[in-house]
């Protein structure tokens, strides 16, 4: 079957399935200890951590693991005082919208392609009562890419830290600085599932949410899963530097797809997201695509990733004019 979901969860990239095997023969003991399998363990975390850090420009001791994405997204808004409002924008993920429920938020609309509104934001964010800010970097359902330098602008005048869920761009397209903390999940550039990455620049007052958090040592309680870590860091590497020749290579066939409309393809073979990501096995329709203004029923997200063929993209498209008139039949729409 032809994964076309990679927006969900990248295929492991060759490189971190190495990593991980490795890992496993040396990375297994507790990084805590003095024992000399525990020494071994910390040199791993430690390179992990900076090499990690390298690719996201950001020193070694702004970054700290988490069990998923969702962790990290939601301990970096939970991170600040409780009390105060938050901004974000009206298409943010719903781990983010679910961490902050039970809080005073004010939601940001967008546009039509799913662009926030940079002028309701920055209006947004100087309002008495704000205390931090959100953005995603870019649509996890549409894939717009956030004015994140203009709306990290804003903030910094008003005096206001902006997280950044920046899930979609990392290890695919730089993040703009001016952000405060940032969050990213290792399985969407071809690492691990269950590794989330959280950094906080210094000077920034952020608390670790989590009960029982040492400050000194602000990665998210448990035991890591050290092998995971190693596998992402390496993966991270890996798809930094093939970033802009496979930027490159799948425009041209994001694109082609863009010319053609599917609602359903999994009978015919290929794999995409139907309905809301994340939420579709609710049936409710997306929040985004709402905020949108568009049609928020019978969507389906295609997304590419460094093992997508130009045949596999030409296959989809041939199958799929017939799917949409089978479809259309069956509903009694034909002539639409």
């Amino acid at each position: 079957m032809a994964y076309l979901d990679a927006a969900a969860g990248a295929p492991p990239h060759p490189v971190a399935r190495q990593a991980l095997l490795a890992a496993q023969e040396d990375g297994w003991a507790d990084p805590g200890k003095l024992y000399p399998q525990g020494r071994r363990a910390r040199q791993l975390l430690d390179a992990a951590r900076g090499a990690i850090a390298d690719q996201l420009g950001v020193r070694a001791d702004e970054v700290l693991f988490c069990a998923s994405g969702t962790d990290a997204v939601q301990a970096a808004v939970l991170g600040f005082r409780a009390g105060a409002t938050i901004v974000h924008s009206a298409i943010e993920h719903s781990a983010l919208l679910h961490a902050v429920a039970d809080r005073s938020a004010v939601s940001v609309p967008v546009d039509r392609l799913g662009r926030v509104d940079v002028a309701a934001f920055t209006a947004a964010v100087r309002e008495p009562g704000v205390g931090v800010a959100a953005l995603i970097s870019a649509s996890h359902e549409v894939g717009t890419v956030q004015p994140v330098a203009e709306v990290a602008a804003a903030c910094a005048a008003a005096g206001i830290p902006l997280v950044v869920d920046a899930a979609q761009s990392v290890g695919r397209v730089p993040v703009p600085d001016g952000w405060a903390v940032l969050a990213a999940s290792a399985h969407k550039w071809g690492g691990p599932a269950g590794v989330g990455v959280l950094v906080v620049h210094k000077g920034t007052r952020w608390v670790p949410p989590w009960p029982g958090a040492d400050p000194a040592a602000p990665d998210q309680p448990g035991t890591r899963n050290l092998p995971a870590l190693v596998a992402a860091a390496a993966a991270l590497r890996a798809a930094g530097a093939e970033a802009d020749a496979e930027a490159r290579r799948l425009y041209p066939l994001v694109e082609r797809i863009r010319t053609r409309v599917a609602a359903s393809l999994d009978r015919a073979g290929f794999a995409v997201s139907s309905g809301s990501s994340c939420t579709s096995s609710t049936l409710r329709p997306s929040h985004v695509l709402e905020a949108m203004g568009v049609l928020s029923h019978g969507n389906v997200r295609v997304s590419l990733h460094r093992d997508t063929t130009e045949a596999e993209v030409d296959a989809f498209l041939d199958v799929l004019p017939g799917l949409v008139a089978d479809l259309r039949a069956q509903a009694g729409v034909a002539g639409l």
